[in-house]
């Protein structure tokens, strides 16, 4: 999609997923029997991000680039069975799907024992097991003033109690930890049990969202402003090492749990080829993960064609609407935007267009629905001419005021030709494009100090329902 600045948080996917770390790093329910394919600790996957990270921390990152690094150093409560179709949860780090009570408004969750955080200076030499303490505190982690928090939106007026303690916490200027929250509740070590304020079914995909996995209090205490740099987690992998914007290196956990690849795939043949290669095999299948940040499309590509790099990355995203005061400014460039284009030639057909907010595949989608703007330049340009927009002796419309129209459209480096579509469609009604570039990481931060007008944005669903849209 195309965002146009709110002056909110935005709500950026983080919560798609990297398809090879999926596949490598993958949390599914374990089997019985034993391994008939080792992990193979000498291999290396080596990929691209083209954009640099924000950070590691999941209670202050809001980016898709950093949340498949958390997703592979964290675990969560749950997290779901890749072959299946529709979406369909399995445990993760707890003992099986949560017992569900009071008609859907209480979960509760058993965590595995003998889940441990990989050794780190903040446990003071001490092995740490993982417990339904650290889930609860995550949790609340994310109504913390101090993290400022783009993705407390995902449990802000569910859990009982939670809210009210972020607004305290407003007040005072500081988070009570140690203060009781009526919805979370933890009878023992490795019992959590959370309580709605309403019904919520899909409460639970929630909790599968690679943000939700649990961090340890004494890490985030003992590295204050730096946790972004020093995640800490339990899952298949740890950072090895670290240059910032640079360089990510992963490396399979040694104190991983014995977790074996053993799916029924559906009917898709591509998913039953996955299923056969992979069946029997112990996860993390690969020792290390190393990550550079390419902003280039070219140098990416030289890397990949030079064998320096395993795969090559594209970033999906959805036909654009724009927003500003007029709301027939925005639907006359929306009607011009060249949406047929942008999947023939730069999608090369490999994408659909959005008739539906929800997309197909998703609880809430309607294929009878049709998208209610055309692509009709000429009625666009009648629409601004009857509105005030009047061309002026440059050939560029104007404001209604007599002041210059420009659109200030953001974007990095890589999106040259994402600018040049823009481009052609704004002139299509004679509008005025200015490009202005930045890397991904900067324009985010412009972005929450709304001063970003307008740019390309995607959206990857948290979790696998329309609400989420």
């Amino acid at each position: 999609m195309t965002r146009a600045s709110t002056c909110g948080a935005p709500r950026l996917a983080n919560a798609g997923r990297l398809l090879v770390l999926t596949l490598l790093c993958g949390a599914f329910a374990p089997t019985a029997w034993t391994a008939s394919h080792p992990q193979n600790p000498a291999k290396t996957l080596r990929v691209t991000f083209p954009v640099a990270e924000t950070g590691f921390d999941p209670a202050r990152t809001n980016d898709y680039y950093s949340g498949t690094v958390i997703e592979a150093i964290y675990d969560r409560l749950l997290t779901y069975d890749y072959l299946a179709r529709p979406a369909k949860l399995v445990p993760d780090a707890a003992e099986s799907l949560p017992q569900i009570t009071d008609n859907g408004k209480t979960y509760t969750f058993r965590v595995k024992k003998g889940i441990y955080f990989t050794p780190d200076p903040a446990f003071k030499g001490k092995k740490r097991e993982l417990t339904a303490e650290d889930y609860a505190y995550s949790i609340k982690r994310f109504f913390d003033p101090r993290n400022r928090s783009p993705y407390a939106f995902l449990f802000e007026g569910k859990i009982v109690g939670l809210d009210e303690l972020g607004v305290q916490a407003r007040k005072a200027g500081r988070f009570d930890y140690d203060a009781k929250v009526a919805g979370i509740e933890v009878p023992d070590r490795h019992t959590l049990r959370f309580h709605l304020k309403e019904i919520d079914y899909g409460f639970p995909h929630i909790l599968a969202f690679s943000l939700s996995g649990a961090v340890a209090r004494e890490v985030i205490e003992f590295y204050g402003e730096d946790t972004n740099a020093h995640p800490v987690g339990t899952g298949p992998y740890r950072l090895k090492q670290y240059t910032r914007s640079s360089k990510i290196v992963l490396e399979a956990n040694p104190g991983y749990r014995v977790k074996i690849w053993d799916f029924q795939p559906g009917d898709d043949p591509l998913d039953r080829e996955i299923a056969a290669q992979m069946k029997g095999k112990r996860l993390p299948a690969i020792g290390n993960i190393e990550i550079s940040i390419m902003e280039e499309t070219q140098s990416r590509w030289l890397a990949f064609e030079k064998g320096e790099t395993d795969m090559e990355y594209q970033l999906w995203d959805v036909a654009p609407t724009f927003m500003t005061a007029d709301g027939k400014l925005r639907r006359a460039i929306a009607m011009a935007y060249k949406t047929g284009e942008r999947i023939r030639i730069l999608r090369k057909g490999q994408a659909v267009r959005a008739e539906h907010p929800i997309p197909p595949g998703i609880a809430g989608y309607d294929p009878s629905y049709v998208n209610s703007i055309p692509y009709d330049p000429r009625t666009a340009n009648a629409l601004l001419d009857r509105f005030g927009y009047k061309k002026a002796a440059d050939g560029y419309r104007r404001m209604p005021d007599g002041k210059p129209l420009v659109i200030r459209f953001s974007s990095t480096e890589r999106d040259r030709q994402y600018d040049e579509l823009m481009k052609r469609s704004l002139d299509s009604i004679a509008i005025r494009l200015e490009i202005h570039k930045d890397r991904f990481p900067e324009l985010l931060k412009l972005e929450r100090r709304c001063r970003i007008m307008m740019r390309n944005a995607a959206w990857i669903a948290d979790y696998p329902d329309g609400d989420n849209f």
